[in-house]
């Protein structure tokens, strides 16, 4: 293999393993996004109603204090990872509400979170 060759097979090498870290790096950092079918408890303190608030209106929950795992609020595919059989990570919920998947929400408002089956938990179900 000519010098040019080995460069140019090095350039792809580095771009396809560039390419997949970025996706991977993607995968790992979105979060899931609110749905219109979750509604929080009119029970609520004013700063969980806020932070839930903005979350719903699409801003991000930024912090790791600021939020908490969340299971049974997401909807199908749309989960930010698992805890369970069937769940191996982001996206893979089969079903809506799913007791093994788990969503970042707002810190202090997924056990006020209602679904159509129910309150989200801190733990799965």
């Amino acid at each position: 293999m000519s010098a040019p060759q080995k460069i140019t097979k090095a350039l792809t090498i580095g771009t396809l393993l560039a390419a997949s870290v970025g996706i991977s790096a993607v995968g790992t950092s979105a979060l899931a996004k609110p749905n219109s079918q979750i509604r929080l408890d009119s029970a609520a303190p004013a700063d969980v109603q806020q932070a839930f608030k903005s979350w719903m209106d699409g801003k991000r929950i930024k912090g790791k204090a600021n939020k908490e795992k969340c299971y049974g609020v997401a909807l199908s595919g749309h989960n930010d990872c698992a805890a369970g059989a069937g769940i191996s990570c982001q996206g893979s919920s089969t079903s809506d509400f799913q007791g093994g998947a788990w969503t970042y929400v707002p810190k202090g408002s997924c056990t006020l979170i209602i679904t159509p089956k129910g309150k989200g938990s801190l733990t799965a179900r």
